[in-house]
């Protein structure tokens, strides 16, 4: 199936270092991605930026939020706002160049014929670049335990570099979705994967931001520890 309207989310919170080279290395593919930016009033100006950006990028977007309201929340608001004006799929991916924009061309291709679209590091063997050893250790034992606790077999359920078509979108409930961070990745494939959608995963390279502050944190950590539980519980009784 060919998709038409493809739109890129990137959720920003003082990105003003990179995000115009971000946007820019998106529309230079220039495989008709459309960019929609979901800013938290970040206080650094990076909306001005992407304002500016806007007089010269036919088909970038903002989304201006009143504060630091969570990736999760951002995401939710950009799945809404894609629906709303008929695009055909849609991208989760960071601002920080950890996700290499090169990429999205061949993520297009593979939506054609799958309902969502994984970008992984562990599909073949560890693909992370500059990661601390602990940060490593972090990320790849939560996606075992993921996998172990909800039974999905999905290799990288925490990652954050993925596609998925608007009619899977459609086929979740997202006022209902309120993670974040890991969480909220953990969420989204859980509850698609168990509407019978279809996927596949793709190898990516991860490369530590280049640029600006990591937004992980312990709580993030912590609340992805007990959603694994939750969407287990929440599954056994049908209350996805």
């Amino acid at each position: 199936m060919p998709f038409v309207k493809a739109l890129v989310i990137i959720p920003t919170y003082n990105e003003r270092e990179g995000i115009e080279a971000i946007i820019r290395a998106v529309f230079e593919l220039n495989c008709g991605l459309e960019v929609l930016i979901v800013d938290d009033n970040s206080p650094d100006g990076t909306a001005a930026i992407v304002k500016e950006l806007q007089e010269s990028l036919a088909g970038l977007h903002i989304l201006e939020r009143s504060g630091k309201l969570g990736l999760g929340t951002a995401y939710v608001a950009g799945f809404k706002y894609a629906i709303e004006r008929g695009y055909d799929a849609v991208f989760e991916m960071d601002a920080d160049f950890s996700h290499d924009p090169k990429v999205l061309p061949k993520f297009l291709e593979r939506i054609k014929d799958h309902d969502f679209v994984l970008g992984s590091r562990y599909v073949n063997g560890i693909s992370v670049v500059n990661w601390p050893l602990s940060r490593l250790m972090l990320s790849y034992f939560a996606s075992y335990y993921t996998r172990v606790i909800t039974g999905m077999p999905i290799k990288d359920p925490t990652g954050g570099f993925k596609c998925f078509r608007t009619s899977t979108l459609k086929a979740i409930d997202l006022d209902r979705i309120h993670s974040n961070g890991y969480s909220f990745q953990i969420e989204m494939n859980f509850k698609a994967w168990k509407k019978g959608f279809k996927y596949i995963e793709i190898p990516i390279i991860f490369e530590d931001r280049r640029v600006g502050k990591s937004k992980m944190s312990k709580a993030l950590v912590r609340e992805a520890v007990w959603m694994v539980w939750k969407l287990r519980i929440n599954s056994i009784f049908g209350r996805l």
